[in-house]
């Protein structure tokens, strides 16, 4: 593995999480809640795993026992054929948490499958980096390292690169996918993107409607949830996005991005902030100049990420910038932001999973 500072070798029989569980080559928590349980699981596709960090200071991902981040895990399937997926984690989730998600699915066409995660972990993410933005940063370069790297393994592995390189992530990893086709399309033949997470200096981006949740939705007032972006018919979800998402992820990206903030996140007014904030999401934004096909998909009940400020947004940027005959964008009538809560509510929320494999076929039939 090129650039890797340490690496382990596995031939294992079973390469999807139908095997990988007990064998241990996957770590459960890193994608508990993302899928429900309906998903089907592929299963027959033997291989070779690859399980390694690149050089780095920080040490979140305990994973492995390496107590090292920069972790990366390469999947190698047998019968390949010919394409790579790359893909960064979701949230602040480890390198296995698209194993359900996206690599149970594409290992199973025969796609080879590379992911990391992203150079930090865990809630206090912020710590790493000297900068206000550079952890954020760093999943950029992180999922740039990994594509350059991938392509040389599978060309060690099958003896030719890739036909095709396609990015892949949710949430987070989404949002990494519009970042590597805006900036480096030359690595990449195409991307599905679950869920994108947008950050625009000057709005939208979840410091802009995320404090207005923690506001309003405790005083009841449904008019300002809705004025914020929360779709009417999710109500039913607010209550446990209030108690598990919102403070949290308000609070670990306001710790990134202000970290000179020192109020209630409740009360925290983007626009108002100095102009050095603006600055430093300025450098993370993204712009919607794509430079390959991209299909992305989001939820019109997104309860985390309100599909008005990020997929609409997003492909308004896109369509902005004259590149609509590189975007495809489906609005899924019913999918939340991960597919944890479908188990729950199977009557009234639609898993967005298989919309995602229904984007990838979509996706290769147009590459092709």
């Amino acid at each position: 593995m090129p650039g890797a500072e340490h690496q382990r070798v596995a031939r294992l029989d079973e390469l999807t999480t139908a095997g990988t569980v007990a064998s241990g080559h996957t770590v459960v928590a890193d994608w508990a809640g993302l899928t429900h349980a309906g998903l089907s699981q592929p299963r027959g596709v033997p291989g070779i795993q690859i399980d390694g960090y690149f050089p780095d200071s920080s040490t979140t991902n305990t994973n492995n026992g390496w107590n090292h981040d920069a972790q990366f895990v390469i999947r190698l399937p047998d019968r390949w054929n010919g394409g790579l997926v790359v893909s960064g984690a979701p949230g602040n989730r480890r390198q296995y948490a698209n194993d359900r998600a996206i690599a149970d699915d594409v290992l199973a066409r025969g796609y080879a499958f590379a992911a990391t995660d992203k150079g930090n972990t865990g809630a206090e993410f912020h710590l790493d980096g000297r900068r206000p933005g550079d952890a954020i940063s760093e999943w950029h370069h992180r999922v740039t390292q990994l594509a350059i790297a991938a392509k040389t393994v599978v060309a060690q592995r099958f003896g030719r690169p890739p036909s095709r390189t396609i990015a892949a992530g949710v949430s987070n990893g989404g949002y990494l996918v519009r970042w590597q086709l805006e900036r480096n399309p030359w690595l990449f033949d195409g991307g599905v993107d679950w869920e994108g997470t947008l950050w625009r200096a000057d709005g939208p981006n979840p410091l802009t409607f995320l404090p207005t949740a923690l506001r309003a939705y405790p005083a009841g007032a449904h008019r300002d949830m809705i004025d914020a972006g929360f779709a009417p018919g999710s109500e039913f979800l607010w209550d446990y996005h209030h108690r598990v998402y919102w403070e949290l992820t308000q609070r670990i990206y306001r710790s990134e991005l202000d970290p000179d903030y020192d109020g209630d996140d409740a009360h925290y007014d983007y626009a108002s902030r100095p102009d050095s904030v603006r600055d430093t999401v300025r450098k993370l934004e993204l712009t919607g100049r794509i430079g390959k096909p991209l299909i992305s998909l989001h939820g019109t009940l997104d309860t985390l990420l309100p599909i008005g400020h990020n997929g609409d947004a997003y492909a308004g940027l896109v369509r902005d910038a004259g590149r609509v005959r590189l975007h495809r964008y489906h609005r899924v009538e019913g999918g939340n932001h991960v597919d944890g809560l479908v188990d729950q509510y199977p009557d009234r929320l639609t898993p967005m999973a298989p919309w995602f494999r229904a984007a990838f076929t979509e996706l290769a039939a147009w590459l092709r």
